[in-house]
C-alpha cells in the first residue's frame, strides 16, 4: 500500500512545480513557501503565531488560539476533561475573573455564542473570538491578553467547576440521541486495541461527575503549554504592531521541563472485514458506513510539501466523481439505497489512518440489498475505473472554483484565513496562497491522465483492512443483519461480473427554443437603493445595482407576494413534501442529474423557492457565467419540471430519512409545535404518509402556476457587472419570458399564521435518554417600522442573556437555551419570540417559573449599559451588511412585499433605540397576551 501511493504521488507531483526542486521520493522533499502576506513566527518558548492584515470586513479582526490537545490524550479515568476544560475557559482567568470576559467582549460587540467559542475535538481544542472591532488598539491588546489567560491562565476555581458540572451534563443528556448512543456502542469494535473506539469528546458522565478540581488542574498544566499552541490574528490590524503584542504578551509563558510527548496514536490493520452492528429505539434510519482503511496516503509530517497538492487534488476528484456515480444511481427506479455520501479522507474519527468512507442510507427492512448495491457500484469504479466524460467534468468543476476564488482573492473574507492558518498549525497543512494554489491546480487539471486516477481503487478496495459498520432502528420494520449475512452479501457481489459504466451527457441545449427578444422600455435611477429601476417589454421590473464589494461575484433574486397558501387543504401532502420534492429540479428534458452535469465547471446556481406568503427565485454566479445563470433564469419560469423518477427517487430518499425518526423524542417535539402554532395541514411536519400521498403531477403543476407570470416578481441583480454588458441578456433572455395566467392572488387564510392566545400543551412519550423539550412562543401584531424591526431583534438577545444567566449558569438545568426574535413583513401575528430548549426533568417547574419571570419583567432590569452593549453588535453586523451582495439583494426584493426600507437606515435605527422604546414595545407584545408553551415530557415508568 505504501509503495503504490509512492508511486503515484511521485507521478503526481511530477506534473507540478512551484520554484523548489521536484523530489524523486516523497521523504526528501522540502517544505512549500508560505505565502508572503502572512506572517509566522514561534518564540522561545516554542508558541507558533500566525499574523495577516485583511480588510473583509473593514474594521474587525479575528483572534484565535488553537490547541494541539484533543480527547484523545485523556487517560482512561479522564475521559471528559478535555472538553470540561474547554468550559472552563470561560469561567474566569486570572486577568477576566468570573464572567467578566463574557461582558467586556460583548460591550464592545462580540457575542458569546457567535462571535466567542470553542469547540474540543478528538485532536485538537479550538478557541475564537472573532468579528471583533479593532478601531481601538486597547481592544486588540486585551483580546490577546484573552488567549494569554486561556494558555496559561484559567483560574479553574472548584465553586466554577462543580457548577459546570452540571451544564456538561446536559449537554450529555442532549447529546444522547440513538445514533450517538450507537457510535459509542460500535467505535471499540471499529477500532480495536486502539483509544479511538473510546475517546469521544464528552467523555463519561462518571468522570465529569465526580472528577477532583486538581485532576482539571493537572491536566490543564500538562497540555496546555507553548509548544502546543497556536496564536491566529487576521484582519484589519497591524501586523507588525500585533508581532510585537504577541512577543510582550506571550513570551513569559513557560515551557514546562521534561514535557510529555504529544503522541498521535496509530491505527492498526487488520485483516478480513470488521463487522460492527447496532440497534437503538431512536435510531433515525437505516444507515450503513463501509470504510477502506489505508496508511496515510501523506504523513503529518509531510503534509506541508508539493506532495499535499497532488494528493489533495487526487482526493477531492475521486470523491466528485464517485458521488455523481453513487448519486445517479439512488435516483434510479427501484434503487436499494435512498442516498449515500462517499469521500477520501481520515479513517471516521481518527486523523492517523486514512479511509475511503461510503456512508448509505437504506430503505425500511433488511439493508443488506442496500449495502451489496453500494459495493456494486463501488466494484464498477474499482474495476472499470471512471470514465473521460466524468473526469472532464470533474476536472472542468475543479477549475471553476479554483478560478472564482483566485478572481476573488482581494475580497477574501478574514474567517477563511483564520480557519487556513488554524489547519496549518493542527494539520501541518501548507499555506502557499491562492496563486500558487491556482498555479497547481491549472496544472494538475490540466495534465493529470486518468489512467494515473484510476489506479488508486483497485489499490483500496480490497478484503483485507475494510469496516462495515450498521446502525439499524430497533423497530419492527428493520432486520438487523448478522455478520454472516453482511459477508455472504458482499463475497455474492465481489463473484459478478460487473460490467463498467457508460456515461452518458445531455448534448441539446437546456434551452430548446428561446423566445423572441425583447426591450428595455423605461430606465430610471432608485435613490433608495442607488441601483437602475428598469423597465422590460414584458412587463417585468429589473433592479441593477452594479457593487465592488467583491470581486467576481454576483447575486440575484426574484420574488413575488403570495404562495401557497391558496391552494386547497387537499394538496397539502404536496405541499408539504414540496421543498424535498424541488432538491431535484430539473429543466425541460434535463433531469436533475442532467441539470448537474450541464452546470460542472460553470459557477452558476439557481433555487426556486415557495412559501406560505412569497415565491422566490434565488441564484448566484460569476461574470463568466452570467449568461449561464441568465439561462437558468429562462427555464425557471418557463420549463420548471420534476420527472416522475426523480420525484420517486426524492420520496424514496426523504421517508427512509425519517421513517423512524417519526418515532424519536426530537421529531415528535418538532410535530407537536407545528400542529399546536399552525392549524393549515400544509403548515404540519413532514410524515411518512405525506411522502406517500405527494403526487408528482399536482406539485409540478402548483410550481408551474406560481412561476407562470413574470411581472408578478421583482427581479434583482447586485453585485461585480456591468450594466452594458447584463442590459443586452435581461432583453435576451428575461424580457423575453412569456407572461402566463395571473397567480390566484394574495390571501391570508385561517391557519396559515401562528395561533393566538395564551396556552399550555403538554404531551409524555417513551425516551431512552428523559429530557423536557420545550417551547415558548411569544406572538404579537406589531407596525412594520424600521425601529421595530430592530428592537424586534434586540428583544430576543436581551431575553437570551437572561436565560443563559439564570438557566444554564445559575441553575445548570440545560446546556443551550436562547431565544430567536423577529419582525415579520407578513403574516398576523407578525413578532414572534421562541425559546427552544430541552432540560432536566427533575427542574422542570423552577424552570418554567424562572422563564416566566424572565418573560414578565427582563425589560424593568434593563440598564442603558446592557442595551448599549447590543447596540455595538448590531451595529456590527448592520455594517457588514451594506457591503454584502446578498445582503442588499435579499432586502431589495423582501422590501417590495410591504415597501418599508429597514436597510440603508439600519444603523441609525439601532443607535435611535432607548431603554424605554424596548419597555413600551414589550408592554405591547405582552398585552396582546399570546403565549404558547409546548412540553414534550418523559413518559412515567
Amino acid at each position: 500500500m505504501k509503495k503504490m501511493f509512492k508511486r503515484i504521488g511521485a507521478l503526481l507531483i511530477g506534473l507540478i512545480s512551484v520554484g523548489t526542486a521536484v523530489a524523486q521520493e516523497m521523504p526528501q522533499m522540502p517544505p512549500m513557501p508560505v505565502d508572503s502576506a502572512v506572517r509566522v513566527g514561534v518564540l522561545p518558548n516554542g508558541l507558533t503565531y500566525y499574523i495577516r492584515h485583511n480588510e473583509d470586513p473593514k474594521g474587525q479582526a479575528d483572534f484565535y488560539i488553537a490547541q494541539k490537545v484533543g480527547s484523545v490524550l485523556e487517560e482512561d479515568n479522564q475521559r471528559g476533561l478535555a472538553h470540561f476544560l474547554e468550559h472552563m475557559c470561560f469561567n474566569g482567568t486570572t486577568n477576566f475573573p468570573g464572567k467578566n470576559m463574557i461582558n467586556w467582549l460583548e460591550s464592545v460587540g462580540v457575542k458569546f455564542g457567535k462571535n466567542l467559542n470553542a469547540a474540543t475535538g478528538i485532536e485538537s481544542t479550538v478557541y475564537n473570538i472573532s468579528n471583533v472591532p479593532v478601531a481601538r488598539k486597547t481592544v486588540q491588546d486585551s483580546c490577546l491578553l484573552i488567549l494569554h489567560d486561556w494558555a496559561d491562565a484559567v483560574t479553574l476555581d472548584p465553586k466554577e467547576i462543580d457548577a459546570e458540572r452540571g451544564v456538561i451534563h446536559e449537554e450529555w443528556r442532549r447529546s444522547m440521541t440513538g445514533q450517538m448512543r450507537l457510535y459509542e456502542q460500535l467505535l471499540p469494535k471499529v477500532y480495536p486495541n486502539s483509544r479511538y473506539g473510546h475517546r469521544l469528546p464528552i467523555g463519561t458522565m462518571e468522570v465529569v461527575d465526580n472528577f477532583e478540581p486538581k485532576a482539571l488542574r493537572d491536566y490543564y498544566e500538562k497540555w496546555y503549554r507553548p509548544d502546543l499552541q497556536g496564536i491566529i490574528v487576521v484582519g484589519d490590524i497591524d501586523p507588525d504592531y500585533i508581532e510585537g503584542k504577541i512577543k510582550q504578551i506571550f513570551s513569559d509563558i513557560k515551557m514546562p521541563e521534561n514535557a510529555a510527548p504529544r503522541e498521535y496514536f496509530t491505527v492498526e490493520d487488520t485483516p478480513g472485514t470488521i463487522y460492527a452492528i447496532g440497534k437503538d429505539k431512536e435510531m433515525g434510519s437505516n444507515t450503513a458506513i463501509l470504510m477502506f482503511k489505508t496508511d496515510p496516503m501523506l504523513p503529518r509530517e509531510m503534509r506541508n510539501t508539493q506532495a499535499y497538492y497532488p494528493i489533495n487534488y487526487m482526493k477531492q476528484i475521486i470523491g466528485m466523481m464517485l458521488r455523481e456515480r453513487l448519486t445517479d444511481a439512488a435516483s434510479k427506479p427501484g434503487s436499494e439505497f435512498a442516498s449515500v455520501v462517499a469521500y477520501l479522507g481520515n479513517f471516521f474519527v481518527a486523523d492517523t489512518k486514512d479511509a475511503l468512507m461510503v456512508q448509505l442510507t437504506g430503505k425500511e427492512g433488511n439493508i443488506t440489498p442496500a449495502i451489496k448495491a453500494v459495493y456494486r457500484e463501488l466494484l464498477r469504479a474499482s474495476r472499470g475505473g471512471f470514465t473521460q466524460g466524468e473526469f472532464d467534468r470533474a476536472n472542468a468543476e475543479l477549475r471553476s472554483r479554483m478560478q472564482r476564488m483566485y478572481d476573488s482573492r482581494n475580497n477574501t473574507p478574514t474567517s477563511d484565513y483564520s480557519n487556513e492558518y488554524v489547519d496549518a498549525f493542527i494539520e501541518n497543512n501548507p499555506i502557499a496562497g491562492i496563486e500558487v494554489e491556482k498555479m497547481i491546480m491549472d496544472q494538475l487539471t490540466q495534465m493529470m491522465p486518468l489512467q494515473a486516477i484510476n489506479q488508486v481503487l483497485p489499490e483500496l478496495i480490497k478484503p483485507d483492512n475494510r469496516v462495515v459498520m450498521v446502525m439499524v432502528p430497533d423497530a419492527p420494520n428493520y432486520v438487523v443483519p448478522t455478520e454472516q449475512e453482511l459477508a455472504d452479501g458482499i463475497a455474492a457481489v465481489e463473484a459478478e461480473n460487473i460490467e463498467p459504466l457508460k456515461d452518458t451527457m445531455k448534448s441539446e441545449p437546456l434551452i430548446a427554443k428561446l423566445g423572441k427578444p425583447g426591450k428595455i422600455v423605461s430606465e430610471k435611477h432608485s435613490a433608495q437603493w442607488d441601483a437602475t429601476e428598469l423597465t422590460l417589454s414584458n412587463g417585468v421590473k429589473v433592479v441593477l445595482k452594479p457593487t465592488k464589494y467583491k470581486a467576481n461575484d454576483i447575486q440575484f433574486e426574484a420574488l413575488a407576494k403570495g404562495g401557497f397558501s391558496v391552494f386547497p387543504a387537499a394538496n397539502a401532502p404536496s405541499i408539504v413534501f414540496m421543498p424535498y420534492a424541488m432538491m431535484k429540479t430539473g429543466f425541460g428534458t434535463y433531469d436533475n442529474s442532467d441539470l448537474k452535469k450541464y452546470l460542472q465547471g460553470k459557477q452558476a446556481s439557481l433555487s426556486p423557492e415557495v412559501k406560505s406568503e412569497y415565491r422566490s427565485v434565488r441564484g448566484t454566479t460569476t461574470v463568466a457565467d452570467l449568461p449561464v445563470l441568465m439561462e437558468l433564469i429562462y427555464s425557471a419560469f418557463t420549463q420548471y419540471n420534476i420527472t416522475a423518477d426523480d420525484f420517486a427517487a426524492a420520496q424514496s430518499m426523504v421517508k427512509a430519512a425519517i421513517a423512524n425518526q417519526e418515532n424519536t423524542p426530537e421529531y415528535k417535539f418538532s410535530e407537536l409545535i407545528y400542529s399546536v402554532l399552525y392549524k393549515a395541514p400544509a403548515m404540519q411536519e413532514l410524515t411518512s404518509a405525506d411522502i406517500e400521498k405527494a403526487n408528482r403531477d399536482l406539485t409540478v403543476k402548483m410550481i408551474r402556476e406560481m412561476f407562470a407570470n413574470p411581472r408578478e416578481f421583482t427581479f434583482t441583480f447586485v453585485g461585480d457587472f456591468d450594466p452594458a454588458v447584463i442590459k443586452p441578456l435581461l432583453e435576451k433572455y428575461v424580457a423575453s419570458l412569456p407572461v402566463g395566467k395571473a397567480f390566484k392572488g394574495v390571501k391570508n387564510p385561517v391557519g396559515f399564521n401562528i395561533t393566538k392566545g395564551d396556552k399550555t400543551t403538554e404531551k409524555s412519550i417513551e425516551m431512552s435518554t428523559p429530557q423536557v423539550w420545550t417551547m415558548y412562543e411569544v406572538s404579537a401584531e406589531m407596525p412594520y417600522t424600521a425601529k421595530n424591526f430592530v428592537i424586534g431583534q434586540i428583544a430576543g438577545q436581551v431575553v437570551s442573556k437572561r436565560l443563559l444567566e439564570k438557566v444554564r449558569e445559575e441553575m445548570g438545568a440545560t446546556y443551550s437555551i436562547g431565544a430567536g426574535s423577529r419582525l415579520s413583513r407578513v403574516g398576523n401575528p407578525n413578532f414572534t419570540l421562541q425559546i427552544p430548549f430541552p432540560m432536566k426533568p427533575e427542574m422542570k417547574n423552577e424552570v418554567l417559573a424562572a422563564v416566566n419571570a424572565i418573560l414578565a419583567d427582563y425589560t424593568d432590569k434593563m440598564s442603558e449599559a446592557d442595551l448599549n452593549s447590543i447596540k455595538e453588535f448590531m451595529v456590527k453586523e448592520a455594517k457588514e451588511g451594506l457591503e454584502d451582495n446578498s445582503e442588499w439583494c435579499e432586502t431589495i426584493g423582501a422590501t417590495t412585499l410591504n415597501g418599508v426600507n429597514v436597510f440603508t437606515d439600519k444603523v441609525a435605527a439601532i443607535n435611535s433605540v432607548t431603554v424605554n422604546d424596548l419597555k413600551a414595545f414589550w408592554a405591547e407584545v405582552l398585552k396582546q397576551n399570546n403565549r404558547q408553551l409546548i412540553l414534550l415530557e418523559p413518559a412515567a415508568k
